[in-house]
């Protein structure tokens, strides 16, 4: 976006609350960060309870990917989200659960929620789950899904949450890679309205997996399921036999915390790993600043616990700050595109936070689904999981906020734990599109091809981080030297975060987009390697390359380019595109599916054999007569077939 752009100053009404005042308070407070980083995260520690004090602040060297906090620290993750605000806030409301169907709202209390979550731990420890040990997690957005994870937290197992709308296939990838010995489900999901057979879906899964040992099953409908003898337990009745009291399990700050799943750019996914206390201190920190959290307000940050967003910013962030927070089960268009307002109104939400692809969707509705809802409690409004375009920033700005809101567009990434580029409340003129500074702590640089950092303030290449901060991921579990290739090799004693960027005049960053092959579909990451295996798997398809494109709702949408085998027969396109994407679906889940499939005579390959995806994305948006030098091409006429195809499509 260009310079020119509106830029809209902070409001008073935000700053006269915000933590910080001014873009002076914050440099103050970032210069602090970055010049003695070990003295300001000591202070930082101190927002959460430690069982036994930490040694040492810091050890990293990002050469050798090697990242330890709060060494020789003890504590544990679920006594500092429940248990340290028994006595000051024993009755205030933890989780507000908002049903699929509205009406079936209800309210979990901070001691409620501690009952809940230790007859969990007492249920996971009955069956031999103990400490170190994998519990993968299938469950849709309900309270058992919170009372899982920090049960986990609880008696020190590590959770491997896994988005309820994955397949089979990929929930046992998980479970094999994690070597997970019990899988939480639930009889069904609901979402939109719609059932979503969870447990026949786990069935099919764990089949013939002897390292699963147990699988627990909520009931959230009344749906009966199967169960099979000896392995299968219903949640409630194993629940109804334990104590409400668990006494918590210290755990050491660099012991892992979960594993979270996500796609590369080659067809495996990354289980990232999260350990205990850096990862606890930077959720902590950043929801309160990010956000501008008081005691009192209701936050709801309407992503799914599946992704790293709901892990950070549903629950151990909001719980480890004493604060209200939605769980939000249902769809933004469900019953009605109002679904979000009709929420904040009833709740009174303070903080709203949410994907550009929910914002679209909404906008593209009509403002008369805003315009009934009293939304003059709102103060806060966030966007999280890609860039968002301008005109959907306007609108959330206008519409939703009234102009009276400021917003966050916040930057991250599974790997990074937590928010890294933002706006701050109080602090920043708001520029539509951009992420703005970084937190504190946080020290980004933009890089040429070569590696070398542009020091100049104006700057344009590949974002990095030149310091590590508490938040990050360890490792790929099982994978160290994997985890070292895939971010720190590439630009040696820098994380690579694997986007583009830009730094505007003021110093502010705006983020391009992935510059590997990782597609970011409505804010969830997708290797091509991963759909590109799926579709070569069907009997069909000889080879296929998969890009992303411009998409009005998802803002990247999933075209896959594919080639027929010689003995495919002659089916039509429309049959190819079925099959490809049920292939997709049943392999990875509906979130993988492509959006569009165009059936080529031949791919744009070098003499060695790569596809040129490059040219692949201009013909996608139409630049046919900017492809650039297609001569190094194996066979450049193949170049005219694929465009012929794509006009013929559109």
């Amino acid at each position: 976006m260009s310079e020119a752009s509106r830029i809209y100053p902070v409001q008073d009404r935000i700053r006269s609350q915000s933590y910080l005042k001014s873009r002076a308070d914050y440099q103050a407070m970032y210069q602090k960060s970055v010049s003695n980083p070990d003295e300001f995260w000591r202070e930082q520690a101190m927002r959460i309870s430690w069982f036994h004090p930490f040694d040492r602040v810091s050890d990293w060297d990002l050469a050798q990917a090697s990242v330890r906090w709060f060494e020789g620290g003890k504590l544990n993750v679920s006594y500092n989200c429940i248990d340290r605000h028994l006595e000051s806030r024993g009755d205030q409301t933890a989780i507000i659960f908002e049903a699929d169907e509205p009406e079936h709202a209800r309210h979990i209390s901070y001691r409620e929620l501690h009952a809940e979550v230790c007859r969990v731990a007492n249920v996971l420890k009955s069956f031999g789950v103990k400490k170190g040990d994998r519990v993968c997690i299938y469950l849709p957005m309900i309270p058992e899904l919170a009372y899982t994870m920090l049960a986990c937290a609880r008696i020190g197992a590590i959770h491997s949450i896994v988005f309820a709308g994955f397949s089979a296939d990929a929930i046992r990838d998980r479970i094999i890679d994690s070597q997970a010995s019990m899988v939480v489900t639930a009889n069904e999901g609901l979402r939109g309205g719609k059932r979503i057979a969870l447990k026949t879906v786990v069935d099919k899964a764990v089949d013939g997996l002897d390292v699963v040992k147990t699988v627990l099953v909520a009931k959230h409908t009344e749906t009966e399921v199967n169960m099979v003898t000896g392995r299968d337990f219903d949640m409630a009745e194993e629940k109804a036999r334990q104590r409400p009291t668990c006494p918590p399990e210290w755990m050491d700050a660099e012991d892992p915390l979960f594993i979270l799943y996500t796609s590369g750019s080659t067809g495996k996914p990354k289980g990232l790993m999260h350990t205990t206390g850096g990862y606890l201190v930077y959720a902590s920190l950043t929801h309160q600043y990010v956000f501008d959290v008081h005691p009192g307000d209701i936050y709801c940050c309407a992503a799914d616990i599946g992704w790293v967003t709901g892990h950070t910013y549903i629950i151990y962030g909001p719980l480890t700050n004493g604060t209200t927070t939605i769980m939000f089960e249902s769809v933004p268009t469900y019953p009605h595109a109002g679904r979000y307002w009709d929420m904040v109104q009833r709740h009174k939400v303070n903080i709203f936070y949410t994907a550009p692809t929910a914002i679209r969707a909404i906008a593209r509705e009509g403002n008369q689904w805003v315009a009934p809802y009293d939304l003059s409690s709102l103060r806060i409004l966030g966007t999280v999981g890609e860039p968002i375009n301008p005109e959907a920033w306007e609108w959330y700005y206008q519409v939703v906020g009234k102009s009276q809101c400021t917003i966050v567009d916040t930057w991250w990434q599974t790997e990074t734990g937590g928010i890294l580029i933002t706006p701050l409340p109080g602090v920043n003129d708001l520029k539509p599109g951009a992420a703005t500074l970084p937190f504190f702590g946080v020290q980004p640089c933009v890089v040429d091809q070569d590696g070398q950092e542009i020091t100049t303030t104006e700057a344009k290449g590949y974002l990095c981080m030149k310091a590590a901060w508490p938040g990050m991921a360890r490792t790929v579990y099982g994978d160290h030297e994997r985890f070292k290739q895939t971010y720190f090799s590439q630009y040696p004693g820098l994380y690579f975060t694997g986007d583009g960027c830009t730094r505007d005049r003021d110093g502010d960053y705006w983020i391009t987009g992935r510059v590997d092959d990782v597609i970011n579909v409505s804010g969830h990451r997708l290797g091509t390697a991963e759909i590109e295996s799926s579709i070569n798997a069907h009997e069909w398809i000889a080879e296929s390359a998969v890009i992303g494109y411009p998409h009005e709702i998802k803002g990247t949408g999933i075209l896959a380019f594919v080639i027929l085998n010689a003995d495919a027969g002659s089916p039509s396109d429309a049959d190819v595109s079925n099959a490809v994407r049920g292939q997709v679906s049943s392999d990875i889940g509906k979130i993988a599916r492509p959006d569009m499939v165009l059936v080529c005579p031949g791919l744009p390959k070098t003499r060695s054999g790569k596809i040129m995806r490059r040219i692949l994305r201009k013909i996608s948006i139409g630049a046919y007569d900017d492809l650039g030098n297609v001569t190094t091409l194996a066979d450049p006429s193949v170049v005219d077939q694929i465009i012929q195809v794509h006009k013929n499509h559109k």
